[in-house]
């Protein structure tokens, strides 16, 4: 017996501490526009950013460079509404559907996969949405 659903359409309680955590607690996080489903960024979130995550709507992650939560927008004004939470298959990754207010990337770019690798070469694909 598994610890979640696996028969469409069933429902039970979410509960976060079912996740796969990383060993320093955390787990990757994709956020992916709700409206046009293009990727935007990927960052990291623990229990703690999750559930505020899941409780306010505005999408929280974990700062492993600063040791903290980051809440998206609190200081560039670049905020994520959460739309939808999915959770894949293995349970060690999350899906995001967010509405996405401004750039994604701290480049001031839509989304922060804008470097192409083709023909073994890169290339920048979109310009910053708002000059730094």
């Amino acid at each position: 017996m598994t610890d979640h659903p696996s028969t469409p359409d069933l429902k039970t309680a979410f509960d976060p501490s079912t996740l796969k955590y990383d060993a320093s607690g955390l787990i990757p996080a994709i956020a992916q526009d709700a409206a046009s489903g293009e990727i935007l960024m990927m960052a990291w979130m623990n229990r703690q950013s999750l559930e505020e995550t899941l409780a306010s709507g505005r999408v929280t992650y974990w700062s492993r460079s600063r040791q903290q939560f980051w809440r998206k927008g609190d200081t560039s004004g670049h905020v994520q509404h959460l739309r939808e939470l999915r959770v894949d298959c293995d349970r060690d990754c999350l899906l995001m559907q967010v509405e996405q207010i401004g750039p994604a990337c701290h480049t001031n770019r839509r989304s922060c996969f804008y470097t192409l690798i083709e023909d073994g070469q890169e290339k920048v694909t979109a310009q910053p949405m708002i000059e730094p």
